[in-house]
């Protein structure tokens, strides 16, 4: 693991002033970078844990905003602010490109080598900028088997990962037909892991608030989606410098 700085970023998305989370690592030279939306909920401490997280295995990390500094625990004003998003695939992607231009223009990301990992609206905004033919090495999603507009995913230029509890009320067999159809139909190079046992959100830890239902932490399969996604980045955006100089 390598030492790494962080530090808020502030950029204008959606009509709000975000206020995302980037981590690097110690140096100047240019990194392979990560792009990483949170759940519905909004950004918050476990995101921010794994941007860091990210950034000791020598990624350029930014943990995307969603609405504006604030995390919605209540889940019925949640819910009014991700069912419209979830339904507009032009602001979704006005929020994943807002963040992608922070993240392009640090000095310390190599803007040829990023990958976008998200975790249910996030993961959303993330398939959408591959269905908008943007250049990313990998795309990585938890909780997200959203589906697009007729044809675009054959816009996506990179391989696709997603994960999915195979008891998420959320996302059932139905949605991930859908998805894996359309990704097949497009051409994508794509994967489905389903986690047995598992609820949606089965990758946060429990939150002292209430939550829709449905939602439930599985610790052993949190740790092994995060595994997945680890192993991802290290096939597709891979960190090729010898950390330990």
């Amino acid at each position: 693991m390598t030492a790494i700085t962080t530090r808020t970023v502030e950029y204008p998305a959606d009509g709000l002033t975000m206020i995302g989370h980037l981590a690097l690592p110690v140096g100047i030279d240019r990194r392979p970078a990560v792009l990483l939306g949170p759940e519905g909920m909004g950004l918050s401490d476990v995101e921010r844990r794994r941007a860091d997280a990210l950034a000791e295995l020598g990624y350029v990390a930014l943990a995307f905003d969603l609405h504006g500094g604030r995390y919605l625990g209540d889940p019925e004003e949640m819910l009014a602010r991700c069912l419209p998003l979830l339904a507009d695939p032009d602001r979704m992607r006005g929020i994943g490109h807002a963040a992608l231009d922070v993240l392009r223009t640090e000095p310390r990301t190599d803007p040829d080598r990023i990958a976008a990992v998200g975790y249910g609206t996030g993961g959303a905004i993330g398939l959408e900028l591959g269905r908008d033919g943007v250049n990313l090495r990998a795309i990585g999603t938890v909780n997200a088997l959203t589906t697009g507009r007729p044809g675009e995913a054959a816009r996506i230029r990179c391989p696709v990962w997603a994960g999915v509890g195979s008891e998420d009320p959320i996302m059932p067999p139905a949605q991930r037909n859908a998805f894996t159809a359309e990704m097949q139909a497009a051409g994508v190079d794509w994967r489905l892991a389903v986690y047995g046992g598992a609820l949606h959100a089965f990758h946060h830890p429990p939150v002292d608030h209430p939550t829709v239902p449905g939602v439930g932490y599985h610790p052993q399969h949190a740790q092994r989606a995060w595994r997945d996604v680890v192993d991802l980045l290290a096939e597709c955006l891979p960190v090729t410098e010898d950390l330990r100089a």
